[in-house]
């Protein structure tokens, strides 16, 4: 009995995740995005290429915090260059002047013991204002390399207008060529880095 009790205690060690890890965001498997009202009608989708992230979470009671992202302003990609180059510029960005977007959380709501809202402060173009993301844990698991990864949904809603973003164009009939609504997403995975193999002499 007592030795089927240390087997059970000696794998239990080996095979539960450590409690409150960091994870950094996977660039491979993630994708930071966002969408725009266009013409009236119709919507315009891009991406930005170049982020990094880290947060702290225990898998055991799915704790999360220290949530922090640092986008760079001039990866965007809409797919059409001289759209990018000008939502680089002055009228929208200005990357130039404004290189990194940044998201900061300073609180977490649960929903049956799962993370559901993220709170927290973005900052664009040197304008830091308060935004809720709306969060979905998609869960855990240990890949093929060893590395633990868990896998996630993030999504929140902004004025562009609150962030200094103010270009618009009247259309003839009416309207604008811009909306102001923005849906910003982030999805993907995230996992625990593996340490640094030391090298040998």
């Amino acid at each position: 009995m007592r030795a089927l009790l240390f087997v059970f205690l000696a794998t239990s060690l080996f095979t539960t995740p450590l409690l409150a890890a960091k994870f950094e965001l996977d660039k491979a498997h993630t994708n930071v995005s966002f969408t725009a009202p266009h013409l009236m009608v119709s919507k315009v989708k891009g991406r930005f290429d170049k982020f990094a992230g880290t947060f702290d979470f225990d898998e055991k009671d799915l704790k999360l915090e220290n949530i922090a992202v640092t986008i760079q302003t001039d990866s965007l990609n809409t797919n059409e260059k001289d759209r990018d180059k000008h939502l680089r510029s002055p009228d929208f960005f200005d990357v130039a002047k404004f290189p990194e977007m940044k998201f900061k959380s300073t609180k977490v709501e649960y929903d049956n013991g799962k993370p559901d809202k993220v709170h927290g402060e973005l900052t664009i173009r040197g304008i830091t204002k308060p935004v809720t993301l709306n969060v979905d844990y998609n869960g855990a698991i240990t890949d093929a390399m060893g590395n633990r990864v868990v896998a996630f949904e993030a999504e929140t809603k902004v004025n562009r207008k609150d962030f200094g973003l103010n270009w618009n164009k009247a259309l003839d009939k009416g309207g604008f060529v811009v909306g102001d609504d923005i849906k910003i997403q982030i999805e993907g995975e995230a996992k625990v880095p593996t340490p640094a193999t030391p090298k040998k002499n």
